[in-house]
Parts: structure tokens; sequence; C-alpha cells
């Protein structure tokens, strides 16, 4: 690790300041996978398409996004696995929506909105 006492300081306030930042945020690691995810222009463009659209089928997911439906599944499949996304079975097909707070609120600060009622 460096050690600051080997460099010039010019305010050791913002310097223990801007430390106390970094260890009080305990889970870096979540952010870090949460914006790895998010960095991707693809699943990104899936994450607003089931924001509006809760409850959407791969199949039309991938027709409103001009992307073909594996290209869809193999990013809802990851999207799952970190608990983004929840599945659900509606007769034959599977229906997506998002199922982490976290993320739809970070949509929310992209400007995603939800569909007219």
């Amino acid at each position: 690790m460096f050690d600051a006492g080997d460099q010039r300081v010019f305010d050791a306030g913002h310097v223990e300041q801007a430390r106390a930042a970094v260890s009080a945020a305990t889970d870096l690691d979540l952010w870090v996978r949460r914006f790895e995810l998010l960095g991707d222009t693809t699943r990104l463009r899936i994450l607003l398409g089931m924001h509006r659209a809760p409850g959407i089928c791969v199949t039309d997911l991938a027709a409103a996004l001009s992307m073909s439906p594996t290209t869809v599944s193999q990013a809802l499949r990851l999207l799952r696995h970190q608990g983004w996304v929840a599945v659900e079975r509606d007769g034959k097909k599977m229906t997506y929506r998002l199922h982490d707070d976290v993320v739809h609120r970070l949509l929310h600060d992209l400007g995603a909105t939800h569909a007219p009622t």
C-alpha cells in the first residue's frame, strides 16, 4: 500500500476525509459488479426495455431492441444470475421483470420512465 508520508500533501484534512470515505464504502466490490453489468450497452438496453415493459418475453424484447433472441437470452441469464431480473412462467413462455431495487432506481436516474397507465 502506498504511504502518503512519502508524498507531498497540501491538505492533510482532505487526505483523511478521502481515506474515511473509501473506508466507509464497505460494498465497493458490489458496486463494481453493478457498474460492470451496466457498462454493457446490450444489457443496459435490455434493462431499460424491461423497466418500461415488465413481464416481457425474450422474443418481444429482442424484437423491440432489434437484437437476436439468443443475444437477449444470454444477457438475461447473466442478469438473472446476479439477481437483477426475475423470470416467471406465463403458459408456454417465460416473462422477465426487474427484481433489484437499486438497479431500478439507477435506471430512473438515467431517465427511464414507466409506461403510462
